[in-house]
């Protein structure tokens, strides 16, 4: 269990607004967004990372959302990122699970 201030918004006990949700998971814009849409999809429940995940439905609702808000923005036809960055070498810097739909420009390769 982290505690974190994706784990606070996903408690419900910082306000900010919810793009989407489904069962176990919500969608939340970015405050860095680093594209023109750039969305983050958090569980519900905590995981510190990728690492951490046993239960596979949440992968899938995870990656459900995820698809959902790309279509959702408009994203869909002209392609979109899904990044889960894990640990620090990979680059994670909030220690809940989180993947970031990215969209609405192109996107460049390799991308770190």
């Amino acid at each position: 269990m982290t505690d974190t201030i994706f784990g606070r918004i996903a408690r419900r006990e910082v306000s900010v607004p919810i793009v989407a949700e489904s069962e176990r998971c919500l969608a939340i814009r970015d405050i860095a967004p680093q594209a023109p849409v750039h969305i983050l999809v958090i569980p519900k429940d905590s995981y510190a990372s990728l690492n951490d995940v046993d239960d596979p439905a949440v992968l899938g609702d995870l990656l459900s959302l995820a698809r959902d808000v790309a279509r959702q923005q408009g994203l869909a036809d002209d392609g979109y990122r899904i990044v889960i960055n894990t640990n620090r070498d990979g680059g994670q810097s909030v220690f809940h699970l989180h993947a970031h739909v990215l969209g609405g420009r192109p996107l460049g390769w390799p991308p770190g």
